[in-house]
């Protein structure tokens, strides 16, 4: 948690609740910049609003402009494809929405799980030049949540914030000459914990089964080849440089083996199996508990 005595600035955004800690109370000019900020992302990325830009790309294909940052995702999502051999995917937000994580989070599915389109068939990307080959539904909620924590550190760091803890419901950046310490979510009572962490200068994500499930067996993290709710894994917790690199891997762990993640990327993780094993890297210096 961050330390004693920090003032903290609160605010929902993206669809998720957002804490901002530092020693000193944000200005309001810092404050403001935030926001708009989570604006601009959700206004860009969406796909629960109508006026987003990658919405549009739902009714119409075409050619978008992303912000410059698209090209640091883009770069994230196409080593997680290949790795994957197509199981994380940016247009998995068709199969969601067939399974009824849609737009107007009717939890109702129309139909069987389906595959979404091919990457290599539907879209070309490349830096912040996307174009749709066909109507898709692009989701890069496996990455997008963290690439705005470090977007809002940026923000921080060019205001002059050297110490700070962005906390985007549980994935998180801190910065700063002390350490604090994280408790990790037990993924099947989140009023209970598994162990602990200590976060210094680094990004902490997770992914868990149980943080937007409905129905019988549904869940958020889908395989991109299937369409289907990946069942082996419940939870995942990764620490990188970064938070864009460790929210897409903590995503990424539920599809791929890790030691074929560390040949590409540098991390630290934890993955607990549905069985309820828990495995972790060696770089992982948390405390799990019996």
């Amino acid at each position: 948690m961050p330390h004693s005595g920090w003032s903290s600035f609160s605010f929902e955004g993206i669809g998720t609740q957002w804490e901002i800690s530092t020693p000193d109370a944000l200005p309001a000019g810092d404050q403001n910049r935030l926001l708009e900020t989570v604006e601009e992302y959700d206004r860009t990325y969406s796909r629960f609003r109508a006026d987003s830009l990658v919405s549009g790309l739902s009714r119409e294909p075409g050619r978008v402009a992303l912000p410059e940052h698209a090209a640091s995702l883009h770069s994230v999502y196409a080593a997680l494809y290949r790795l994957s051999q197509g199981a994380m995917t940016p247009l998995i937000g068709s199969s969601l929405e067939r399974l009824g994580y849609d737009a107007g989070y009717s939890l109702q599915p129309s139909g069987t799980a389906m595959a979404p389109p091919r990457w290599e068939d539907a879209l070309d990307w490349s830096g912040s030049s996307l174009v749709a080959k066909e109507p898709l539904v692009l989701d890069i909620g496996a990455a997008g949540k963290g690439q705005l924590v470090d977007l809002l550190g940026a923000v921080l760091r060019s205001a002059g914030h050297s110490d700070f803890l962005v906390d985007g419901s549980g994935d998180m950046l801190h910065a700063g000459g002390h350490p604090i310490t994280v408790a990790l979510e037990h993924p099947y009572n989140p009023r209970q914990a598994i162990g602990t962490i200590e976060l210094q200068n680094s990004a902490l994500c997770a992914s868990a089964a149980n943080r937007r499930n409905w129905g019988d067996g549904l869940h958020h993290v889908l395989d991109g080849t299937t369409g289907q709710p990946i069942q082996t894994t419940v939870a995942t917790w990764t620490m990188a440089g970064n938070a864009l690199v460790a929210d897409a891997l903590a995503t990424a762990l539920f599809m791929v083996d890790p030691a074929r993640l560390e040949e590409e990327f540098d991390f630290a993780w934890l993955r607990v199996s549905s069985a309820g094993a828990a495995t972790f890297s060696s770089g992982f210096e948390g405390r799990l508990f019996s």
